[in-house]
């Protein structure tokens, strides 16, 4: 058999195994809890926390700032000294992007915290 169809076949087949046992397994958690008498409310998610909305549109937002600014700065760098562009670009963007992240973990604990 060819490889380009064994490929995805293989990988299409691993996620669903994955997915199967997650769903799975979490179901029979679920019911061997509700079997010896737990709270339904241990199945809600979020309570007292961050909707999820808000912070993944935090992060994303805060992801994209940092890629810009680190596109910026290189650019910067780039002009007013002599050093490779090469390595200028994805060290600035990693790094503003990282530093972006950080701080939209810290935001987001912030507003778990209230």
């Amino acid at each position: 058999m060819d490889p380009a169809i064994i490929i995805p076949l293989v990988l299409f087949g691993s996620i669903f195994g994955i997915f199967y046992l997650f769903i799975s397994s979490r179901n029979k958690e679920r019911l061997a809890l509700i079997e010896k008498g737990a709270d339904a409310s241990i199945f809600t998610r979020g309570t007292g926390k961050s909707p999820v909305s808000k912070v993944i549109i935090l992060n994303v937002s805060l992801l994209l700032m940092g890629i810009g600014l680190g596109i910026f700065i290189a650019t910067l760098i780039d002009h007013f000294t002599s050093l490779d562009s090469d390595t200028i670009y994805p060290a600035t963007i990693f790094l503003m992007a990282g530093i972006g992240l950080f701080i939209g973990f810290k935001m987001t604990s912030a507003m778990d915290e209230k």
